[in-house]
């Protein structure tokens, strides 16, 4: 009933995550009404995003494939001594977003799910540790998500640093609580939980 090219395109929005039947329509036939340029554009930028995208081998952030490593490891005004580990590439934009953080970046690629099949094995842990001791660094932020994977995660490497023999290192957590404007009957329970222990004196 569609012409194969548009039903290609359909097809191939449909594949990304959280994209439905409906929604690919729509992205394909925006694709089609708008101008060709845009179109040729959009297709440059896929066809270029395996050879222009790579990760840093220190931080496993998001470079471009000519640089060596992350721009804000090499940046000598940053702490190096302070990492903050994360479990994706862009976690990192969120933090940066914030202009509070003045240390470095460890990528972990993920968060330990044994339902999702994701190990430990398969995250950058162990280029955590050897990277800890390589820039003596002094403090490390788990920063992953507040979800149970990523508390799991979280106190994985919080042991692994102490079996490392690690434990001269400062390990902090981001602190966990009541976001603004939520009222505490909607409020789930392990967000309340982590709002009564962190309570700060006025």
């Amino acid at each position: 009933m569609l012409p194969r090219a548009l039903t290609n395109l359909i097809e191939s929005f449909e594949l990304l995550p959280g994209v439905g039947a409906r929604s690919a329509e729509r992205y394909a036939y925006y694709v089609l009404k708008n101008s060709p340029a845009d179109a040729a554009k959009l297709a440059r930028s896929l066809e270029e995003i395996h050879t222009g995208v790579k990760l840093c081998p220190v931080t496993f952030a998001f470079i471009d494939s000519n640089e060596s490593v992350s721009s804000l490891y090499a940046d000598e005004d940053r702490n190096k001594k302070l990492v903050a580990v994360v479990e994706d590439p862009f976690d990192v934009i969120a933090l940066e977003k914030t202009g509070h953080f003045k240390g470095t970046y460890h990528v972990l690629g993920g968060a330990i799910s044994p339902i999702d099949g994701v190990s430990p094995e398969q995250l950058h842990i162990p280029e955590l540790i050897k990277r800890l001791k390589n820039d003596a660094v002094e403090e490390v932020v788990l920063a992953t998500n507040a979800s149970v994977e990523g508390e799991s995660t979280a106190l994985y490497i919080q042991k692994q640093l102490e079996g490392a023999k690690l434990d001269d290192i400062k390990i902090t957590r981001l602190a966990r609580g009541l976001p603004i404007g939520v009222d505490l009957e909607y409020a789930d329970q392990i967000t309340l939980s982590h709002a009564l222990q962190g309570r700060q004196r006025l």
